[in-house]
């Protein structure tokens, strides 16, 4: 007879949680760590996350025909995903209610609302966003910005910011000054910066012989979008090392950005999904902050490729995590998600990537760096190796279950309790 399944959703008692924390926090604080504050600090890190998760990157824009996604691809037919802007925010709630700490939401500019009537991306205005800024508004959440350069007939051969053709990269450069126009206007509305990304998927499939002349019309056009200051806005560039249909050559490359953000006083975007398998980012953290003064952290998780797969609290997130607060750079570092899995719930895959980056957050708070970097400083790589295997043997578990606890959100694996219920909800709703 097979044995009866346990019910891993089941809740720890609050008062098991909080006595393993005490005991807990007493481990930590024999190796100099405050673990109330660690928990605090990690609690009070904004984590932008993406709306695109909920509809597989459709959008809402009214279009004339079919439109090729542009290289963007969500794989999977998981039943339930957001039709509306509506259908989105009430997702997004749901998943709020089982995230701890503080939240930002991030759209992109296809997920205009205009009232069934076709606005062209060059045409946008602040008015089309304004149920995404009062929405915002009421949940004292903030809001960020992303042109989309992507899926619309003026993508000419692959190229957009650094088309060969003049009307075309002159609409994209029209699209990014309405984008940021919009940006400022959601940051002056919310009280808070809105950061307004700029990703492009331009290159060439195969044997590119002119890399020059797309970077140079690139150079041209981010210095004519981003050619004033904006009170409001937080502009930032974002690399790719390749992508569908850009194999050989990616236009915006890791050095071009990084040049660009240096010389050019914009925030660097760094995709944790849009470098080599077995390139560090962590290791970049350190040596970009001394020449940019902010970085964008977007959290993805590449399979061999970027293929945004659900974050999870992996080695890779973890090391940057840790880099990020070694370097005493948590100031000057925006974090987000970046990922869009059509194969699984779509409101349990934020919960499992935004409960994954705050739990990198902590775990990176709570190390024992004062004992640890003391060994190394002093040339003892022994006793050093030794306390960072020690940190693995320490008692977090019990720390980020506190943590939700004093967020107020399901400890451990409850929270699929909730999302289960909300999915027979909405799918009741959305047939």
């Amino acid at each position: 007879m097979p044995k009866k399944a346990l019910d891993v959703t089941q809740p720890p008692k609050a008062a098991h949680v909080r006595a393993a924390y005490k005991l807990a926090r007493e481990r930590f604080a024999a190796l100099g760590v405050d673990a109330d504050q660690a928990m605090r600090a990690a609690l009070a890190i904004p984590i932008s996350v993406q709306c695109w998760q909920a509809d597989d990157v459709r959008g809402l824009e009214v279009h004339e025909g079919a439109v090729d996604s542009g290289g963007l691809q969500a794989t999977g037919n998981y039943p339930g995903a957001a039709r509306n802007g509506d259908e989105i925010r009430a997702d997004f709630d749901a998943a709020a209610a089982l995230i701890p700490g503080k939240l930002r939401f991030n759209i992109h500019a296809m997920y205009a609302e205009t009232g069934g009537r076709r606005v062209d991306r060059d045409e946008l205005e602040p008015k089309h966003f304004a149920r995404w800024i009062d929405w915002s508004k009421a949940r004292r959440r903030g809001l960020d910005f992303n042109p989309t350069l992507f899926a619309h007939p003026m993508v000419k051969d692959g190229l957009t910011l650094s088309s060969s053709d003049d009307a075309a990269r002159a609409f994209w450069i029209r699209h990014c000054l309405a984008t940021r126009r919009i940006a400022n206007a959601i940051g002056k509305a919310l009280g808070s910066p809105c950061i307004n990304n700029i990703w492009i998927p331009d290159g060439r499939k195969d044997s590119a012989v002119d890399r020059m002349g797309p970077r140079h019309r690139l150079l041209h056009a981010l210095d004519e979008v981003l050619d004033r200051k904006l009170p409001h806005v937080v502009d930032a560039v974002e690399s790719k090392l390749f992508g569908i249909g850009c194999e050989d050559y990616t236009v915006g490359s890791h050095e071009f950005y990084l040049a660009y953000a240096a010389t050019r006083g914009v925030a660097l975007c760094y995709d944790l999904g849009h470098f080599h398998p077995t390139e560090s980012v962590a290791d970049k953290l350190s040596a970009t902050l001394l020449f940019v003064d902010k970085l964008l952290i977007h959290a993805s998780r590449g399979i061999r490729w970027d293929s945004d797969h659900v974050v999870r609290f992996t080695d890779e997130l973890r090391a940057v995590c840790d880099e990020a607060v070694r370097s005493g750079a948590l100031g000057d570092i925006l974090w987000a998600l970046d990922y869009f899995d059509a194969s699984i719930n779509r409101v349990a895959a934020w919960v499992i990537g935004a409960r994954a980056l705050r739990k990198a957050l902590l775990y990176a708070l709570i190390e024992p760096f004062e004992a640890i970097a003391g060994r190394e400083e002093a040339g003892n790589g022994a006793a050093k190796l030794a306390l960072v295997e020690h940190r693995a043997e320490l008692p977090f578990a019990a720390v980020w279950d506190y943590a939700c606890l004093w967020a107020d959100v399901p400890v451990g694996a409850a929270w699929l309790r909730d999302v289960a219920a909300y999915e027979i909800h909405a799918r009741g709703e959305r047939g």
